[in-house]
């Protein structure tokens, strides 16, 4: 798989990093991966603080990774140990091939626990202190109300595929886990869209994209499932907040 081809070359080019620890999460480690369609999501724990030349290094391991396949699907967040501690501190992070910088956020963090992938080195249990239910409830909720929710407004984002794509499933994901406490994969989301009223022609959509390889679309079905879903998004969200802000 060029996955593993990719994975590979890229733990061969960490090792001039001496990562403690390397971890997948997401689709990779969940179980829903789909190879050239999920990106490829990392966590890498380094053996000291992340400096300016450490940026420089990881800017140059992430271009030297371009002739690979799915590079551009590979993102990964840097980080030393006495950095995993809080929730809300943004990291050195590779992603969408430039550089940034994003928190290991409370959902990341109970996933590392629940079903991480060790790549390399020590595991989560080890390195990475554990997320109550009320700290990723809180989390979901809030990413809900003040990230989601002002997006549906944006109508111009609802016309591109990943959108569409994310938008609806975190939200069942976000709803699962207020209503059951557990994490649940992007295929056990879409499997849960219809029974949370959800427009099933939109989640058919997502579903064969994700999981096939369809026709194009209508040149008119972008701008209609982009109003399918926000119609549905906007009182979804409300309600969800509502129930458990």
């Amino acid at each position: 798989m060029q996955t593993d081809v990719l994975l590979d070359r890229f733990l061969d080019e960490l090792t001039a990093l001496a990562p403690v620890a390397v971890w997948a999460h997401g689709s990779l480690a969940g179980g829903d991966y789909q190879e050239g369609r999920s990106d490829l999501d990392l966590l890498a724990v380094l053996d000291r603080p992340v400096t300016p030349a450490t940026v420089r290094r990881v800017v140059t391991l992430h271009r030297r990774l371009r002739a690979e396949p799915l590079a551009r699907k590979l993102h990964c967040s840097y980080f030393a140990p006495d950095a995993l501690d809080d929730a809300e501190q943004r990291h050195l992070t590779w992603a969408h091939d430039h550089v940034m910088r994003r928190p290991v956020t409370p959902v990341t963090r109970r996933e590392l626990h629940v079903f991480g992938r060790v790549l390399h080195g020590r595991s989560p249990a080890e390195l990475l202190p554990a997320v109550s239910d009320r700290e990723i409830g809180a989390f979901v909720v809030r990413d809900q109300r003040d990230f989601w929710r002002p997006a549906v407004d944006k109508a111009r984002l609802w016309r591109q595929d990943d959108w569409v794509d994310v938008g609806l499933t975190t939200f069942a994901r976000a709803t699962v886990t207020l209503r059951e406490g557990r994490l649940i994969t992007k295929g056990e989301a879409l499997r849960e869209l219809p029974g949370l009223g959800a427009p099933a022609e939109v989640v058919d959509d997502v579903r064969r994209r994700r999981y096939e390889r369809p026709a194009p679309p209508a040149e008119e079905w972008p701008a209609r499932r982009g109003e399918l879903t926000r119609a549905y998004l906007g009182p979804a969200i409300d309600a969800l907040v509502t129930a458990y802000g």
